[in-house]
């Protein structure tokens, strides 16, 4: 372990965990074990959460705030600190505290960028020193999403999600809307209905295509809006002001790219009230990139 003398000080302060939108999802096979494999390019935006980190000297972890729903001991902000403990044998703990913003449920891996963002501040805050890969390879057994946000950058993703590339994507703002409906992951994979062999593609395919937000579909989609009507009803909603209207992840969330602010905020403004929306913009680097 580091020496003390060496630590940074032993407060981090507004640590931001960014959302990421799925471009396209394709379900290409699944897994003896179950797990499906899968091809996507993850755009980071600039809607986070934000996590709040004090070391402590006793080697206990603790989350200071509530998350009704959440209890403490199965968030992933907790079970991150404890994989990154068991994996490094420090003997530091740490008071975590997480203000979110970000729907659970959305399909925009809010819980697995807390989880991402609790490596990275903490493998600094504790002065631990591992690597980028190693930090990734901690934060894929506690799920999929997790290793591309310590990755910190945009990316064409294979495997589970896991095996990422280095994506360049043109600055762009969005329209994101969350329908105020709870989509679990599970139920959307484990439906009989679902695609599964979506034809292999190739980094090369997609960085030669000329809107490469009309590359490919959501595999999700079809089966998110057949048994989520408010999720149907918002996508739909959506492509009114633009066809390439897409869900994100697993959902709720759907989104559109816009090329300005000015013409994302004038859809947002149309939004009808029983829904949220959010004008993001896109991120071409995670802010704690440096961090690893």
């Amino acid at each position: 372990m580091t020496a003390i003398a060496s630590l940074p000080p032993p407060e981090l302060r507004d640590c931001p965990a960014p959302a990421k939108l799925n471009l396209f999802l394709h379900v290409t096979g699944r897994r003896p074990d179950g797990y499906h494999t899968l091809q996507t390019v993850f755009q980071l935006i600039d809607w986070s959460d934000t996590l709040h980190f004090r070391r402590r000297d006793d080697g206990v972890v603790t989350r200071v705030t509530d998350i009704p729903g959440v209890p403490a001991e199965t968030d992933l902000v907790v079970r991150a600190a404890r994989a990154l403990q068991a994996a490094t044998g420090t003997k530091f703990g740490a008071d975590i505290a997480v203000d979110k913003a970000l729907p659970m449920g959305g399909g925009i891996g809010g819980g697995s960028s807390d989880a991402a963002t609790t490596l990275l501040a903490l493998n600094h805050l504790w002065g631990l020193g591992l690597p980028r890969a190693e930090l990734m390879r901690i934060g894929l057994a506690l799920g999929a999403d997790v290793p591309v946000f310590v990755f910190g950058q945009n990316a064409f993703a294979e495997g589970v999600g896991e095996e990422l590339t280095p994506v360049e994507l043109p600055q762009s703002w969005f329209v994101v809307i969350h329908p105020r409906q709870h989509v679990p992951t599970a139920a959307i994979f484990s439906d009989g209905r679902l695609t599964r062999n979506t034809p292999i593609s190739i980094v090369a395919d997609f960085a030669a295509c000329t809107n490469k937000f009309d590359f490919g579909r959501n595999d999700l989609e079809p089966i998110a809006t057949a048994k989520f009507g408010e999720v149907a009803r918002a996508l739909e909603w959506l492509k009114q002001y633009n066809q390439q209207a897409r869900m994100t992840g697993s959902g709720a969330c759907v989104f559109a790219r816009y090329p300005d602010a000015r013409t994302a905020q004038q859809v947002l403004e149309r939004l009808p009230p029983e829904w949220d929306g959010r004008c993001v913009r896109s991120l071409a680097h995670h802010p704690l990139a440096a961090f690893a």
